[in-house]
């Protein structure tokens, strides 16, 4: 083929690309667009169940005793614990990060949550703490590439206008699971119902999502901003299509807003590693590694903890601590339901800003308490913090890199985030230790939080209502 000949092709193939694309920005949010953002945080809800009942089974592998031989240097059996969990999903998001960009986003959302529930049921299994800690940070590997995988699924599945939205009921509703973990850890975890330790029950109940793998992967469409990057137009055409199919039916027949000019990628380009550090990338690059690496001070140095750190506030036992960690447990799920008032009316920039100020001032607050409701109060609002902080940097670091590498450089900067959790578990088990309990953890995590407003308040860019394509140039 002659260079005028090939060029004329590319020019075709840019402007259909170009008019899906806009086909897809254009559809209004109907019963069907929720449904595949539903569906793909239903796959997400058991990763959530496996992350987070993390803090929930630590009293029951005390109790076993499987934490006793666990342990190096200053750092304790449940720190190591957390820590082999972090490692795992550092392996995920750094290593296997790529593997969404390369094999399509409905293909590795699949393969991810049948590799991490399967290493999930094998923990159950268990009889030694070392053993325990393996075969977490294996399943942490499977949920890491399906963090990523799933971020960058709901930001190229829907319209511009809402997707702030999108992620704000992906994160509600995996957010439900963590209070449906914590209150099964708290009937389970004290217990050995038919003689198995209550800890391995709560284990093995996590690995269930497998039996809704095969349902979950028939319901949703591959990306097909995802085809357009790889070539395969007819397949992106015919996705779309189905998509405007179903959205017509949505609306009782009534015709679709017309579709205005698009931006489009370089359908030529091929993503690499180097990519994110060219600009306009290199910038956002630096920035979310430095974001990344100090949320999940805030975010996991709570969560991770929370039940130590009620009975070390107010010296109550396992029972107590586990009752208490469900009822803060259970405002979860509310804070992306708050977000939604705001979610594509404020600049997602801020919206992270002013949760980390949010875990700031309420950590610090909270450690000030003894009396077990004004410490439920502000464990509460800690809680709603955070998610709403989880829920608006999901959004804005898919938001930041165009499609070819949006999974790898999601992944890269996310894995941040996995690294620094690794030590920010034995740091914050060191800080609790040694520093006077919750007062030293929530001095570190106000310390954390300001990093994170100065690296997204001076660094980050706009992005809500822009089109992703817009973003990425």
């Amino acid at each position: 083929m002659s260079s005028t000949t090939g060029s004329a092709s590319l020019g075709g193939d840019r402007q259909i690309a170009s008019a899906i694309l806009a086909r897809l920005d254009r559809l209004p949010a109907t019963r069907h667009i929720w449904v595949m953002v539903v569906l793909l945080s239903l796959g997400g809800c058991f990763e959530f169940y496996d992350l987070f009942m993390t803090a929930y089974v630590i009293p029951g592998l005390a109790k076993a005793g499987l934490l006793k031989d666990l342990g190096f240097w200053v750092f304790k059996g449940p720190s190591v614990f957390v820590s082999a969990t972090f490692l795992g999903l550092f392996i995920g998001t750094f290593v296997l990060g790529f593997v969404a960009d390369r094999f399509g986003r409905r293909l590795i959302f699949t393969c991810s949550m049948l590799f991490y529930c399967a290493a999930t049921l094998i923990m159950a299994f268990q009889d030694t703490g070392w053993g325990v800690c393996f075969w977490r940070m294996i399943a942490g590997i499977g949920i890491g590439v399906e963090l990523v995988t799933i971020d960058t699924y709901v930001a190229e599945l829907v319209p511009a206008s809402i997707r702030g939205r999108a992620f704000a009921l992906n994160q509600c509703v995996q957010f439900t699971v963590v209070p449906v973990v914590a209150f099964i850890a708290y009937k389970l975890v004290p217990t050995s119902p038919l003689g198995w330790e209550g800890w391995r029950w709560v284990v093995a109940i996590g690995a269930i999502g497998a039996l809704f793998v095969w349902f979950l992967r028939r319901a949703i469409p591959e990306s097909p901003r995802w085809l357009l990057t790889h070539g395969r137009l007819a397949e992106a055409e015919v996705v779309t299509a189905q998509i405007e199919t179903r959205v017509l039916a949505d609306r009782g027949g009534a015709a679709l807003p017309q579709p205005a000019s698009h931006d489009v990628e370089d359908l030529s380009a091929r993503g690499s590693f180097g990519e994110i550090w060219q600009a306009p990338y290199r910038s956002r690059t630096i920035m979310l590694m430095v974001f990344q690496f100090f949320q999940t001070f805030g975010f996991y140095g709570f969560a991770a903890f929370v039940p130590a750190l009620i009975a070390k506030q107010v010296g109550i036992n396992l029972s107590g601590s586990l009752l208490y960690g469900f009822i803060i447990a259970c405002a979860n799920p509310f804070g992306p339901m708050l977000a939604w008032l705001f979610a594509d009316k404020t600049e997602r920039k801020w919206q992270l800003v002013g949760a980390a100020i949010g875990i700031g001032v309420f950590g610090v607050l909270f450690s000030r308490q003894t009396d077990i409701n004004m410490l439920i109060v502000f464990g509460v609002l800690i809680t709603l913090s955070n998610n709403i902080l989880s829920y608006s940097f999901h959004g804005y670091q898919s938001e930041l890199f165009p499609t070819r590498v949006r999974a790898r450089a999601v992944g890269f900067t996310y894995s941040f985030s996995r690294i620094s959790t690794v030590f920010a578990a034995l740091i914050i088990g060191f800080f609790f230790d040694n520093f006077n309990g919750t007062t030293g953890v929530f001095g570190l995590i106000a310390f954390a939080m300001l990093m994170v407003v100065l690296s997204i308040g001076i660094f980050g860019p706009n992005t809500s209502n822009l089109e992703l394509e817009k973003i990425s140039h």
